[in-house]
């Protein structure tokens, strides 16, 4: 089944994460502040020119939302700068993923989409961390089903809830720790929050490990993954475009639900 172009756009709480999919395979991506119309609109524009010249195949646009406040805006560009129509995420598409939650559970779309793109790509239980804004780090078990796990602060929002409620302390921007004791105020933060994250995560796949009996894989995306979980042998994988994939596997299923019920 040969696949139409797609552009899937992830609209994050503190940036917009944009993909091309051609034939099913990334083909290129941006990544640009959530806040920032111009760059978006360019972005979009760049991703969508080759559209011109290629497919005999409808191209489709596909975006996924953790913001509430931004996603209509989002949305509206996207049907405006691509002029196609635009299907969201749970909304017309749902994430092909299994699901042993409470009945009233609302987990977060790039949770879900993280969590089938690394069973699709690994076949195997494994522990999704996405190191954001917040970090989760969730649990797929050998079936494919996601089982949810747990939300924390991210390192930057750990640092600056610090800042504001602690006024001896002061603002900064996260980085590995050149060390794990810090000598001074700045890396004792820094090496606080990323021994802390680091500590929540290993902590969580063992009790992932114990109750499912096998110990899971660790796949990590987010804009904090390389920093917290570079050279890191907890980790199998670093995925920076997971998200991004599970909106492609989405829209592959999608396909080929249509085309089974057309034949």
């Amino acid at each position: 089944m040969k696949l139409p172009p797609l552009l899937a756009v992830s609209v994050g709480n503190r940036r917009v994460r944009l993909g091309r999919f051609e034939d099913g395979k990334l083909d290129a991506s941006q990544t640009v502040d959530v806040e920032d119309a111009s760059a978006f609109e360019a972005a979009v524009q760049s991703l969508v020119e080759p559209w011109a010249l290629s497919s005999d195949l409808e191209p489709a646009v596909l975006m996924a939302s953790v913001n509430p406040a931004r996603e209509a805006a989002v949305e509206k560009a996207l049907a405006k700068h691509t002029g196609r129509p635009v299907a969201r995420v749970e909304r017309d598409l749902p994430v092909p993923v299994g699901r042993q939650l409470d009945s009233e559970a609302l987990p977060g779309e790039d949770r879900l989409l993280n969590a089938a793109a690394a069973f699709d790509g690994l076949k195997v239980a494994c522990a999704v961390v996405d190191l954001g804004t917040a970090v989760t780090v969730d649990f797929v078990d050998g079936a494919g089903t996601f089982h949810g796990g747990v939300i924390a602060p991210g390192v930057g929002l750990q640092l600056d809830a610090m800042a504001k409620r602690l006024p001896h302390l002061p603002t900064l921007a996260f980085e590995p720790p050149k060390e794990p004791i810090g000598h001074n105020t700045v890396e004792a933060m820094r090496s606080g929050v990323y021994h802390g994250v680091r500590g929540l995560i290993s902590t969580m796949v063992e009790a992932f490990a114990e109750t499912s009996g096998q110990f899971p894989m660790v796949v990590a995306t987010g804009g904090d993954a390389e920093a917290v979980m570079q050279d890191w042998e907890l980790v199998d994988r670093l995925a920076a475009d997971l998200t991004l994939l599970g909106m492609q596997i989405t829209h592959r299923t999608a396909c080929a639900a249509r085309d089974e019920a057309d034949s």
